[in-house]
């Protein structure tokens, strides 16, 4: 019998008898999964009868016994066995009138995951056909300000990085919070399960501190979700430093233009001018820069995720940092001091006004200076311009829409919403309510109407500018918008970790996406680094051209 023919045997018999090896990051991931899955499903867990974590910590070490398949599904059959018989529990009929959505919900695993037995896998069927329908111990939706809330979970205020029952437990319960309760999974980069597998061997037997930590960090970020970034005080040293710079850059085309100085003196010291280019930082391109961080910086989409990984690029915690940088059509190389914030004492910002009428009788309203108390004055100062144009690049006061009342006729539906069915986890649907703005109003704002937006256009911003979009005459102008629309849920993991996402959909009328999308331009506008270095305002300059000339 020859060497190949021997192999091939021993592997046939393997399989056939059950006794193909399984790694160690597969039993934790399907061990993730159903630890997940009983919490939100089975009765006895679902209804906060038992201490989940405890049960959790107690079967690990047989999990990491386990070394075949069907070992494996012998400890998790036991392991569900001992929580109690499932009673039948049919649940509630689906609703015809309900716009149900499906994209997030995803139970195929319980039947085809190559670790399950088939009696482990008609269990998990069973539990799914009579899920618990009462009401979930460990999530509602009876938050005041974002109703998603996440509740009766212990924080471990002892908790410390080298516990390894308690990292898997951090990555369990975050990993199953986003596949069950997060709306925009479905159109995330990666798929879920394979982060998960990418992300656990950090976790379950990191090098470091540092590697665990930046670990919990990047899975989050894995949402594509501008609202979504787990973060720890220790977390902060190892993404930047507690040292800045003392100037602000502009990213475009992979190159960083200096834009404003935040400290006239500190600049001289470094001969730091408004208009250097700069290429390299610390010897590497300002592009593999932000390859490097990408990982680690939230953002629905680039644009966002540049911005930040922008400003993380510059700090760090020595005193100095070596630049390559270009200065009319000349590249050098020299070494910029970085200094704490309190010594950088920034200039206060240049005093604006509100709202103003130009030349060629053009309203200008800056949105994030107007609260709604001034909202009638303002529209009646503005009745009788010839355009309007607001800045919703920076975050508007929540003027409730009001805006909207003296640019529409009659009353616009804005957006609709997707929530989470907590009868069916991973299930969602349309509410029947839609977020409207306007009134009837006959002697409506007839002028043109331009937004100018940006990647400063974010969440609550993006829905004001949805809100003005339903005006008759209206344009956009400018680049994307942050793609991260919707309540912004803030909850914390484990004691040390805090994380975030956008915990409902947010969706037009007519159902189209604004998640990593954002606001779509009618006129895009591409910066240049000519336009930075000459400090214009390419987006404002476009809409003005635009009320001018009509294109």
């Amino acid at each position: 019998m020859n060497k190949i023919t021997l192999v091939f045997l021993i592997v046939c018999t393997q399989t056939i008898f059950g006794y193909t090896k399984i790694t160690q990051t597969e039993k934790l991931a399907a061990t993730c999964k159903v630890w997940g899955f009983l919490k939100y499903y089975h009765p006895t867990v679902a209804s906060g009868k038992i201490n989940w974590d405890e049960k959790l910590f107690e079967v690990l070490p047989k999990i990491e016994k386990a070394q075949t398949k069907e070992e494996f599904s012998v400890v998790i059959e036991k392991w569900i066995e001992s929580l109690g018989e499932v009673p039948a529990n049919t649940p509630v009929a689906v609703d015809p009138k309900t716009d149900y959505f499906n994209k997030n919900l995803n139970l195929e695993w319980t039947q085809k995951d190559k670790l399950f037995s088939k009696s482990l896998s008609q269990k998990l069927k069973f539990i799914t056909e009579n899920r618990f329908q009462g009401v979930n111990y460990y999530v509602n939706q009876e938050g005041k300000n974002v109703r998603l809330q996440f509740v009766n979970e212990p924080e471990y205020a002892d908790f410390k990085w080298t516990d390894k029952n308690l990292r898997l437990l951090a990555l369990f319960r975050f990993w199953n919070y986003i596949e069950y309760f997060f709306p925009y999974k479905y159109v995330m980069d990666q798929n879920w399960d394979e982060a998960l597998m990418e992300i656990l061997p950090h976790i379950d037997t990191p090098a470091s501190e540092k590697e665990f930590l930046l670990a919990m960090r990047e899975i989050s970020i894995k949402l594509n979700d501008t609202h979504a970034g787990t973060t720890s005080p220790d977390m902060i040293k190892y993404l930047g430093g507690e040292k800045y710079i003392p100037f602000t850059a502009k990213f475009i085309n992979d190159k960083a233009v200096i834009v404003a100085i935040a400290n006239d003196s500190l600049a001289k010291i470094d001969d730091l001018k408004i208009g250097d280019i700069i290429t390299k930082v610390g010897g590497s391109t300002v592009a593999q820069q932000l390859a490097e961080l990408s990982k680690y910086m939230q953002g629905s989409n680039k644009a966002v995720a540049t911005y930040l990984g922008g400003f993380i690029m510059f700090t760090g915690d020595t005193d100095d940092l070596e630049i390559e940088f270009i200065r009319d059509n000349v590249t050098s190389t020299k070494k910029i001091h970085r200094y704490p914030n309190e010594k950088i004492k920034r200039s206060p910002p240049k005093k604006t006004a509100k709202w103003e009428i130009m030349a060629d009788n053009i309203g200008f309203v800056r949105m994030s200076k107007v609260p709604k108390e001034e909202v009638v004055k303002m529209m009646e100062e503005l009745k009788g311009t010839q355009a309007i144009i607001f800045d919703a690049r920076s975050r508007p006061i929540n003027t409730d829409f009001l805006v909207s009342e003296y640019l529409n006729p009659e009353r616009k539906p804005i957006l609709r919403l997707l929530q989470q069915d907590l009868s069916y986890p991973g299930r969602y649907y349309f509410r029947n309510d839609m977020e409207e703005c306007g009134k009837s109003n006959p002697d409506y704002y007839k002028g043109k109407v331009v937004v100018l937006v940006g990647s400063g256009t974010h969440s609550f911003g993006e829905q004001t500018v949805m809100s003005l979009q339903t005006a008759p005459n209206v344009t956009i102008v400018g680049t994307q918008t942050s793609g991260s629309d919707g309540p912004n849920y803030e909850f914390s993991i484990i004691n040390g970790f805090e994380s975030s996402f956008t915990s409902m959909g947010v969706f037009y009328p007519n159902k189209k996406e604004t998640q990593r999308i954002g606001i779509v331009p009618d006129i895009k506008v591409i910066p240049t680094v000519l336009g930075a270095q000459q400090g214009k305002d390419e987006v404002f300059d476009r809409a003005l051209l635009f009320v001018k000339t009509g294109k």
